[in-house]
């Protein structure tokens, strides 16, 4: 079975400073895509300030309202204030199962949250986890240390396994803790892969250019104007990469401050645990 994902952090659907709405511009660019699984970081379940600001601001938070008639919108929400809320999300068009949050906040200035979701992928269950993690080095080792005993505790090891979002990792550093515990590969390392376009249909909004990164380090998506950190990240268990992609140039550059991550994976011939 292939699946295509997305993983997108989508700085809350509002330029900078919230000037601009942004919100949607994204959900018709997020359609481009054709994702089957979209992870979204910064995303805003509530801000009442935006509502009063933006005329057209959505009545519904913001992972329903990208979500549509074609996907459902799971939200795991991290942050609170007194005017609204933010968190991570998963859009999906699979069945879901069961979708939990898990509060991994490493200090009072930086709530984060790992959004946990079971889908179902034909006859077995797969699991995601959308992640955003901390601006600090340190905080990020040991969000990234609960992320994995919170895998090794809920999924099988013969279960499918898909960890995507916003690391925050610039220096490259988590990776080999997350091969050697978890036993992942991460999209961008896969070698031998060829130069090639995403097949996704042109429209006004569709100058996209696609790029491919085939050596062993990871996509460059941050800042959309010129990516040049790697901070988002897909990694897999259970599934072959087929392509991997990431977006540049318009619409992309304008809609955040990342660019989103886009692969098309099938799913390997094991012996998996079935529904």
């Amino acid at each position: 079975m292939k699946l295509r994902i997305a993983t997108y952090n989508i700085h809350k659907g509002v330029s900078a400073f919230g000037r601009k709405t942004r919100i949607h511009d994204l959900k018709e660019a997020i359609k481009l895509l054709d994702a089957d699984l979209v992870f979204l970081q910064e995303v805003q379940g509530q801000h009442d300030h935006h509502a009063k600001k933006h005329s057209n601001w959505p009545e519904q938070g913001q992972h329903d309202f990208l979500a549509g008639e074609t996907h459902t919108g799971v939200y795991g929400m991290n942050a609170v204030y007194q005017h609204g809320h933010h968190g991570n999300a998963l859009l999906s068009r699979l069945p879901i199962l069961h979708s939990s949050n898990h509060d991994v906040s490493d200090h009072a200035y930086e709530q984060r949250g790992i959004l946990h979701v079971r889908i179902q992928v034909g006859e077995i269950q797969a699991h995601c986890f959308v992640v955003h993690l901390g601006l600090f080095a340190a905080s990020r080792r040991r969000q990234v240390q609960a992320l994995i005993s919170q895998i090794q505790q809920q999924v099988e090891p013969d279960q499918p396994l898909i960890i995507a979002g916003d690391f925050n990792d610039w220096s490259q550093g988590l990776s080999q803790t997350l091969y050697k515990d978890l036993g992942v590969i991460e999209a961008f390392d896969i070698a031998n892969h060829s130069h090639t376009e995403l097949p996704i249909k042109r429209n006004a909004l569709t100058s996209v250019k696609s790029f491919f990164k085939s050596n062993a380090s990871h996509a460059r998506t941050f800042p959309a104007g010129l990516p040049w950190l790697s901070l988002d990240r897909v990694y897999l268990r259970g599934f072959h990469v087929e392509q991997a992609n990431v977006l540049s140039g318009k619409p992309w550059s304008r809609l955040s401050d990342h660019v989103p991550i886009c692969v098309d994976i099938k799913l390997k011939h094991l012996h998996l645990h079935h529904v």
